[in-house]
């Protein structure tokens, strides 16, 4: 039965029009008129939001909210507990809402610019309380800026007079297809002609030039499209559209739908190399997650409506085996080849290696605490970890694939896993959930072992050092050399910052010269220096990136200790580190005698095309 105040869902949809025409003033207008019936009710707007894993729906930026009905206006009230949510009286006789309210789209908000938009429903309505979000029919309209094109999985009914009809949806399938617009699109079709399901990459930019993506990109992306279905053995969507965002003005997006993914980078991804070296893992991994995530889903993650809270302690496996896939399906389709993939994963093993955070917040606990995240600040992060379930559980999911392949004498791997996992008969957008003990018991299918126990003292470890058997057991070792690896340099590009984390322990952004953080147990930590201090002399002279380099690689025939001059505030302080090793950077080193077990993980699943 719906809620007192609300004609049943089957009844009539609910009609949502949207007009982004203002989206340069980062302002939406939405329009919902919404079947009722007469009674104390109340509106939702959506609050937990799928991929987020934290309550983040941006209510503060929905503004002018003006309810009417039967020619009179509704008053509201905000509850008190849940802010959220609206409590209205529908009159006698009135057997329609309409409900008008404008979205500021902004940092937490829909990504816009002068030249592009996002669209993220979930921003642009409301929906009766009480009502699971899989029983409430949307038929949503969109009106864009003149000339502007788009990308959605969202199906069209038609096109008229500048306004997009959509076909009905269900609201959670409305919100899980976001829609990327602008001025300056390109289609880029990565299935052959007439072939089922189509994939396409949907890109719109801050300029016509920023969408000359390279023909070899476009085939790795092929190829990346072809080893996922090798991989999973089945296809959880009608169609698959990236959606990709290229623009220097709104921060860099990554998040996933079961039939589209919105991914976001620089406006010069294409025409440089090194921006797209550090972001190349980021389709991957937002692909793999129409397996892992939406078709395959944590039981308390699938939650009927977007006010029930979501659990998240199964996201070592939501987002770490996600992460784990996503390296292996970048270096399958070539987006980075063998030794920039071992550079990536060297510098993940480095990072979670020189975590000092872990010997009192053990890995499970970065995730059952998701919801606290505190993404505004990098402060202190090797101290309070972070969403260390990321890049740990590819540590841990590599460890096991390597087990698999040991134990069964490279007959098997983590691929046979995945397609008893993800596989199935595939089609339409389906979900099936699971558990902890479903996970273990799969495992245990491919390959006897004590899977829960290995999975829990890795989980529920406070040990020193990061889990490496993955990279020992794949025939290599993690080492610190003087120079820096090329996808070492992508990241500190792509990150403005001077990453000298694993020589003095200390992260500099490099415009200002703010230190960005600190890793206790090293010797700016033991000197003294905090996050957010400003670094501004090295050893008496101006600092710049090149000349904080160059200072710790003297260390190693320096007889006088690098000194490095440092302001907190108003005051300003001369610190002396005690060091002597110079630069230091990871890297993988093969270890002589043993199955080069990575490299065959690497290897394509599909010959790519000569």
């Amino acid at each position: 039965m719906a809620p007192a105040g609300f004609a049943q869902p089957s009844s009539r949809p609910i009609i949502l029009e949207v007009d982004a025409t203002e989206a340069a003033r980062q302002v939406f207008h939405a329009h919902l008129t919404i079947p009722v019936t007469p009674g104390e009710t109340t509106l939702v707007y959506p609050k937990w939001i799928p991929g987020n894993h934290a309550a983040t729906g941006p209510i503060r930026n929905l503004v002018n909210l003006k309810l009417k009905a039967g020619g009179q206006t509704i008053p509201w009230r905000r509850d008190l507990v849940e802010m959220h949510a609206f409590h209205l009286t529908v009159p006698a006789g009135v057997e329609q809402l309409e409900v008008n309210f404008d979205f500021l789209a902004g940092r937490n908000g829909t990504a816009t610019t002068d030249k592009l938009a996002v669209i993220d429903w979930n921003t642009l309505v409301l929906y009766p309380d009480g009502n699971p979000s899989d029983s409430l029919t949307y038929t949503a309209s969109l009106k864009l800026p003149s000339g502007w094109r788009y990308g959605t999985a969202l199906p069209v009914a038609k096109e008229a007079n500048g306004t997009i009809d959509f076909l009905p949806a269900t609201l959670t399938t409305l919100i899980d297809s976001p829609l990327v617009s602008g001025q300056y699109y390109r289609k880029v079709e990565l299935s052959p002609a007439g072939v089922n399901p189509t994939h396409q990459i949907d890109l719109v930019a801050d300029s016509a030039e920023a969408l000359a993506i390279k023909p070899r990109r476009i085939e790795q992306y092929k190829q990346l499209v072809s080893e996922a279905y090798a991989l999973y053995g089945a296809r959880h969507y009608r169609d698959y559209h990236f959606l990709w965002t290229l623009s220097d003005a709104i921060d860099g997006r990554g998040l996933e739908h079961h039939e589209s993914s919105e991914n976001g980078t620089d406006e010069q991804t294409f025409s440089d190399d090194t921006i797209f070296k550090a972001n190349a893992g980021l389709l991957p991994h937002e692909y793999t997650h129409s397996w892992n995530g939406k078709y395959r889903r944590p039981a308390d993650l699938a939650t009927p409506d977007y006010l029930v809270p979501m659990k998240d302690d199964l996201l070592w496996v939501y987002e770490g085996l996600t992460q784990y896939l996503g390296w292996v399906l970048t270096g399958r389709s070539g987006l980075l080849g063998p030794d920039e993939s071992r550079d990536g994963l060297a510098l993940t093993a480095a990072a979670m290696d020189n975590r000092p955070g872990r010997s009192w917040r053990p890995l499970q606990d970065t995730a059952d605490a998701a919801p606290l995240r505190d993404n505004t600040s990098r402060a202190w992060t090797t101290l309070r970890r972070s969403q260390d379930y990321y890049p740990e559980g590819l540590l841990i999911w590599l460890e096991a694939d390597t087990l698999i392949r040991t134990k069964s004498g490279g007959k098997l791997s983590l691929n046979d896993f995945c397609r008893r996992f993800h596989g199935g008969p595939g089609g339409a957008p389906a979900l099936k959930t699971y558990t902890f003990e479903e996970v273990v018991a799969t495992l245990n299918a491919v390959v006897p072992y004590d899977w829960a126990q290995f999975l829990r003292t890795r989980l529920q470890s406070t040990a020193e050092g990061a889990p490496l058997g993955g990279i020992e057991n794949g025939g290599w070792k993690l080492v610190y050399t003087p120079e820096r690896s090329e996808l070492f340099k992508a990241s500190e590009t792509e990150g403005k910052f001077t990453n000298l984390a694993y020589s003095i322990g200390l992260l500099v952004d490099n415009k200002e010269g703010t230190i960005i953080d600190v890793v206790p147990g090293k010797a700016a930590a033991n000197a003294g220096i905090a996050p957010d201090m400003k670094l501004l002399a090295v050893n008496g002279r101006a600092w710049s990136p090149e000349r904080l380099r160059e200072a710790v690689a003297q260390t190693r025939t320096a007889s006088a200790p690098l000194e490095l001059l440092v302001t907190n505030k108003e005051y300003y302080r001369t610190y002396r580190l005690d060091y002597k090793e110079g630069e230091k950077y990871p890297h993988l080193e093969r270890q002589k005698g043993s199955a080069d077990l990575v490299s065959a993980i690497l290897k394509p699943l599909v010959p790519p095309p000569k």
